[in-house]
């Protein structure tokens, strides 16, 4: 008799059905979302059996989907950045802090231009504090690096694995970006100075907010400083999970710090520099009074505070989770 020989696989009968395999990939690719979000089944199946009915395994899926992201999952997408960040070249870093310094320049002279048009009425420090939120909307949308942006994300990565390698980066990269935002501050500062750009009650509103800021004690800077940190990282914190509405979160936090009075050391560095650049205050006065007072509470506000309660918070949960 003739040797009998297995089915072929190639045999029609075998072939997946049409679409089989589109659907595969869809499922497949809804559970990668869930994943990447920390949104699994098991997180679905326990909200429903301790809180709600019982539920189909697509309906669980559809809870799953609508879920929040965990602070794990937003903690770890910040903590991969900061890492691929720490990992910069230093030329790349000062570039981009440089952009960051020119960008954030535009943050004072928005301002200005609205105090300078808008004209005197109730409601003006209201309108004129919007435009605080554009440099930082420039700065964000186009990844810049910004010194208190980065006072949260670089810091994540050492928290998590300490060791000396990862801390000397951290100083390093703290380094570079904010003499790079200081430089491209500086830049934009004596470019509204010294360049013939604006009228007159341009210029006087421009002199008006920088002696506004320089009215605050080094004291004040400091608390107010604490402050702009806290918001920043909370700005940090929420982007990955913001995903379309980025620009919002942007608007809403600098606003606030706006609208607070809270200072900002590269943003207030552009306003006291053009003091110091039409020779209304010195730069040791700039240096005491200004400068190093707010660099300490921003860090204090945005690393200190913010990153390591943030961080403890989901350390916490991982230890509740393990076996």
């Amino acid at each position: 008799m003739p040797e009998r020989r297995p089915p072929s696989s190639d045999a029609p009968g075998d072939a997946d059905p049409p679409g089989a395999t589109q659907g595969a990939e869809g499922r497949e690719g809804k559970r990668d979302q869930r994943d990447r979000h920390g949104l699994g089944g098991d997180r679905a199946e326990a909200h429903s059996e301790e809180k709600g009915f019982s539920l189909s395994r697509r309906e669980k899926r559809d809870v799953a989907e609508k879920l929040p992201p965990r602070a794990t999952v937003l903690h770890e997408a910040i903590r991969v950045e900061g890492e691929a960040e720490l990992k910069r070249k230093p030329q790349a870093l000062v570039l981009s802090a440089i952009a960051a310094g020119l960008s954030l320049g535009f943050s004072m002279l928005a301002k200005a231009l609205l105090y300078a048009h808008l004209g005197d009425f109730p409601a003006r420090f209201v309108v004129v504090s919007l435009g605080y939120t554009v440099g930082f909307l420039v700065v964000v949308l186009a990844r810049q690096q910004l010194f208190t942006e980065i006072t949260m994300t670089a810091v994540l990565p050492v928290m998590t694995r300490p060791s000396w390698r990862k801390l000397l980066q951290l100083l390093r990269m703290w380094g570079l970006v904010f003499l790079g935002n200081l430089l491209g501050v500086a830049l934009f500062a004596w470019a509204i100075s010294h360049l013939d750009l604006f009228q007159p009650p341009v210029r006087q509103a421009l002199l008006h907010g920088a002696h506004e800021l320089m009215q605050n004690t080094p004291i004040q800077m400091f608390d107010k400083a604490i402050f702009a940190g806290w918001l920043l990282a909370t700005m940090v914190w929420l982007l990955p999970a913001a995903e379309q509405s980025r620009a919002l979160v942007v608007i809403a936090l600098t606003y606030l710090i706006a609208l607070g009075g809270f200072t900002h050391v590269i943003v207030g560095s552009t306003e006291a520099l053009y003091l110091v650049f039409r020779a209304q205050l010195g730069f040791g006065e700039f240096l005491w009074h200004f400068m190093l007072p707010t660099l300490a509470g921003n860090i204090v506000g945005g690393s200190l505070m913010f990153a390591l309660l943030s961080h403890a918070q989901v350390r916490s949960d991982e230890e509740d989770d393990g076996p």
